[in-house]
């Protein structure tokens, strides 16, 4: 289980999350959602201790991550796959080098054995004849692929989504958010992503926070959402401006 209790995090006088409290129990895929810049990829990051809370907790299968060595944490990361929002793949490598780069570093495999794990990753996502290709040659939706099967190379507990259908036609978003629900499927993960597509969020999620201000302004199901009453919450998923912006126009 996942558990964010609390969690307060600003950068200089700017306070993004402000006791910002999550739980995501094994077996779920929880979204969270919310207005641009109000957070959602910081909470996250806390999670594989890229960034560290300035108060609360943030605690991953019964252990506290800000109080980890590095070599703990690198542990850790081994059981967290991470999706970066624009895949964040290397262009000097080729798409099978950057699907091996965390089983090369994690080292506890023979060449043949990383070979075979590349391909199965590559499979699972549909690219399976992709790993001599180099990432320029990709479109968008491959490079996303690409990125979940860096993710789960390493078949890891958990997988974090970064915006995962940001920037992407309906079409290859589906294709998206069907290799999520076959990630839970096939692979058992443990899923964790944030986004503003209330489509991807409906399709993919068991539960769905939305965030707003610092906080979970309203958890529950894709039902309890839809029916939400809470004005905010109805006004981000009918895809209106927020007050503020609206009063400001």
């Amino acid at each position: 289980m996942i558990i964010l209790d609390t969690v307060h995090k600003a950068f200089g006088p700017r306070r993004v999350l402000q006791g910002f409290s999550l739980q995501v129990p094994d077996g779920e895929t929880v979204a969270i959602i919310g207005y641009s810049g109000t957070g959602k990829s910081v909470a996250i990051k806390h999670i594989v201790g890229l960034l560290l809370p300035d108060r609360g907790r943030v605690i991953v299968d019964g252990v506290d991550v800000p109080s980890l060595s590095r070599a703990e944490l690198n542990q850790l990361r081994t059981t967290i796959g991470f999706v970066f929002q624009f895949a964040a793949l290397f262009d000097s490598l080729t798409v099978g080098e950057n699907v091996a780069m965390g089983l090369h570093r994690q080292g506890t495999l023979s060449a043949p054995e990383l070979k075979a794990r590349v391909s199965e990753a590559l499979a699972l996502v549909d690219l399976p004849d992709a790993a001599d290709a180099m990432p320029s040659e990709l479109s968008g939706g491959m490079r996303k692929r690409v990125g979940i099967a860096r993710a789960i190379a390493l078949r890891p507990k958990y997988l974090l989504y970064d915006e995962p259908t940001t920037g992407l036609d309906p079409v290859t978003s589906a294709v998206i958010n069907e290799l999520i629900l076959r990630m839970q499927r096939t692979l058992g993960v443990t899923s964790l992503l944030v986004t503003h597509d209330m489509h991807s969020a409906y399709t993919v999620a068991t539960r769905i926070a939305m965030l707003d201000e610092g906080v979970v302004r309203q958890e529950g199901t894709v039902a309890e959402i839809r029916q939400s009453a809470d004005p905010v919450v109805r006004g981000f998923v009918e895809g209106r401006l927020p007050t503020a912006l609206q009063e400001a126009s």
